[in-house]
């Protein structure tokens, strides 16, 4: 993933302000506002992988749940015109929608 570091399942920003001259980004797709920022791309990855650490370490001391990205449960707003076609096109492939849905993304996205 460009742009993106990986820790212990946590996906971390990357991006340079010009005038600062510091990178700097945070954790992505979870809800938690965590943020990092370091004056090379090594320290970045390091204050990214301290972010992580912290936040893991914060949740374990409060007694709450981390939040994990990419839990497999996803929300759509199709519209009914939409929705009816998914429905119809799932029935005629003798599938859930949802496996129809889940089937058509991964074929048009491809493996990453």
């Amino acid at each position: 993933m460009k742009d993106y570091m990986q820790y212990k399942g946590y996906y971390g920003s990357v991006h340079f302000d010009e005038e600062e001259l510091i990178f700097y980004g945070k954790i992505e797709f979870i809800r938690a506002l965590v943020t990092y920022e370091a004056t090379d791309a090594k320290g970045l990855k390091k204050a990214f992988q301290e972010a992580v650490n912290d936040y893991l370490a914060t949740c374990d001391r409060e007694k709450i749940k981390p939040e994990i990205p990419f839990k497999g449960s996803l929300n759509v707003r199709l519209g009914s015109d939409l929705h009816r076609r998914v429905a119809i096109a799932a029935e005629q492939h003798h599938l859930s929608i949802n496996k129809f849905i889940a089937d058509t993304l991964d074929q048009a996205i491809g493996s990453s």
